[in-house]
């Protein structure tokens, strides 16, 4: 049986400078000197209890996970989460490919966001020349080096650029067998734009505000976890199916260890309902059947869960609830209590709010412990 595909070499890709930005990055990123947002006694408890659980597994070295949805990179937390690398209060990030997306961008050309339902009827909707190609090239060209989908953004964006390598480079490659399907999969991607070897520029004026960028430096781990055909780069010819799955494989795996490192630890998932607890799930279920092999366990992690919407159902007291109200499954409660935390909080609350009295948290705290060592 055969299926038809469409041509993706149909599509008119437009410039990325005709298109209207919803957010503009300098004016609405998050600084530290900001006015940190009231909150309820209540939230401010969780956030306090989060603070005190990064610091001990950070002076036990243990993993800080942070997962974070698009949102998050839109409402400019970019260089605050860049903050928290700096200060080791995050080992690890993870975010989907919507959150890579928009930080790209943003260090491009200090704009992001369109309006969806102005330009999906006019057919321009993600179909913008520099977006698509160059995510799709850096990956392509980072998943060839063994780097995963995050990692290959971030280089790129640190040296506003990529080597393209010669044609005779891939073809050795193939030949020997050395990551012959990656290399397979960047001399289609260079045929098929007719580029030339050597340093390709790809300006990133504004890369300070890049979140990928802030973690390839600080050698932090950034992973994407892409679902096909949710992203605009998708609507690009050069995209390649292959180089995706190789990149999202590397990070999946990186994760998985993370998560592995998770006892005396802390996830915190913030903004994203699906991707976030989805994707933990499987991760858990990994590293608890290899502990159990050798009589360990996963169960001495913590959970932190942000999101604006209020939980509906007690899981520790009132466990499973009943099938005749299925608006309790919530993707949050289903997926991450059933991994049985230590303990779990979910803050009901803006993510800016949240992260930044985090911030504000942890220096606090971390200021306090500093002066009884003075003592």
């Amino acid at each position: 049986m055969s299926f038809q595909k469409f041509d993706r070499s149909k599509v008119h890709q437009l410039p990325l400078r005709e298109r209207k930005n919803k957010v503009n990055i300098s004016a609405i990123y998050i600084k530290t000197t900001d006015k940190c947002p009231e909150v309820s006694p209540a939230v401010q408890e969780k956030i306090t209890r989060t603070a005190e659980d990064i610091l001990e597994a950070k002076s036990a070295k243990r993993s800080i996970m942070l997962a974070f949805g698009a949102h998050s990179i839109k409402n400019g937390l970019g260089p605050l989460m860049i903050e928290f690398l700096r200060r080791g209060w995050i080992t690890h990030l993870a975010t989907n490919g919507a959150g890579i997306i928009h930080d790209w961008e943003f260090a491009y050309q200090g704009m992001s966001s369109e309006t969806v339902y102005e330009n999906l009827p006019q057919g321009k909707f993600g179909t913008w020349e520099e977006t698509g190609f160059s995510l799709n090239l850096a990956i392509i060209v980072g998943a060839y080096h063994g780097l995963g989908y995050g990692a290959s953004v971030g280089k790129v964006i640190t040296d506003q650029g990529l080597e393209i390598p010669s044609e005779q480079e891939l073809l050795d490659a193939i030949k020997d067998g050395d990551n012959a399907a990656a290399a397979a999969d960047l001399l289609e991607a260079i045929r098929k734009e007719d580029l030339e070897p050597g340093w390709y520029d790809i300006p990133a004026p504004f890369g300070k505000f890049s979140i990928q960028a802030g973690a390839y430096q600080l050698g932090v781990a950034s992973t994407a976890h892409p679902m096909f055909g949710h992203d605009i780069i998708y609507t690009h010819h050069i995209n390649s199916g292959a180089a995706v799955g190789r990149a999202a494989e590397v990070d999946f795996l990186s994760y998985v260890d993370s998560v592995s490192k998770l006892n005396d630890g802390i996830y915190m998932s913030v903004g994203t309902a699906i991707m976030s607890p989805t994707v933990f799930e499987k991760a858990y279920s990994m590293v608890q059947n290899v502990s159990l092999q050798q009589n360990e366990r996963l169960d001495r992690h913590k959970i932190t869960v942000v999101d604006l919407a209020e939980p509906k159902w007690d899981w520790f007291s009132q466990g499973e609830p009943p099938r005749s109200n299925p608006e309790y499954y919530t993707p949050y409660m289903r997926n991450f209590l059933r991994t049985k935390p230590a303990e779990m909080n979910f803050i009901t609350a803006d993510n800016r709010a949240s992260l930044l009295n985090l911030y504000y948290e942890l220096d606090k705290l971390t200021k306090s412990d500093e002066r009884k060592q003075d003592i």
